[in-house]
């Protein structure tokens, strides 16, 4: 059996529940959803979407870069809105950290988030 290896940034939020940042096993990471915490205070960044995706794709970032990889290896992305009129801002957001071709996405509309947030996102990565 492969075993796991834990994932932790302290350049991201900590985890708010019981589970990590992320988990690599095999070839693959698997990211937990960040979203748009700041990494100092543990709050929102503001109430906005864009601001919220914005530092959520930075938090997916730090937690990319303490595994070696980057948001270039997402093989896929699963996004979480609260509003989908929102769609459009998250895509010109996520362009801004990830370059084409692009990976496999999803993204859902949802009734709520942890914190009151508007925006989550979480990652599959291949090494």
């Amino acid at each position: 059996m492969t075993q796991k290896k834990i994932i932790s940034s302290p350049h991201a939020p900590a985890a708010i529940g019981p589970y990590n940042q992320a988990v690599q096993i095999g070839q693959f990471i698997f990211a937990s959803g960040q979203i748009g915490l700041s990494p100092k205070t543990g709050e929102l960044v503001g109430p906005t979407t864009e601001e919220q995706a914005e530092q959520a794709f930075k938090n997916l970032k730090a937690v990319a870069e303490q595994a070696g990889v980057t948001l270039n290896d997402v093989v896929k992305f699963t996004l979480f809105l609260t509003d989908l009129s929102d769609f459009s801002t998250v895509n010109a957001i996520m362009q801004q950290y990830v370059a084409a071709p692009y990976p496999a996405r999803s993204t859902l509309g949802v009734a709520s988030l942890p914190k009151g947030a508007r925006f989550e996102v979480e990652a599959i990565f291949s090494i």
